[in-house]
């Protein structure tokens, strides 16, 4: 995989054609203004990898914290179907 572009936002906004056709290759091209990152832009490929990894994620909940309709949830869910 190719390392990350790194280019300033000026140069970015006034070129993104030349950008968006590196991102293919390089997969994902860091945006900064001021010497630091403020975006990043990702190539089709990227961006579907990503999706995948929020999809993934989950979310902790504290059994103490839970309220009665998540409680009820728990107790009526069926191991190996997806949520309603």
């Amino acid at each position: 995989m190719a390392e990350a572009r790194t280019v300033r936002a000026t140069e970015f906004s006034r070129n993104f054609a030349k950008y968006q056709d590196e991102a293919i290759e390089a997969k994902v091209i860091n945006v900064t203004s001021h010497g630091r990152v403020v975006g990043a832009y990702l190539s089709a490929q990227e961006m579907a990898h990503y999706e995948k990894l929020k999809q993934r994620e989950r979310k902790v909940l504290i059994v103490g914290e839970l309220d009665d309709d998540d409680i009820s949830a728990i107790e009526a869910a069926t191991h190996g179907l997806a949520p309603k």
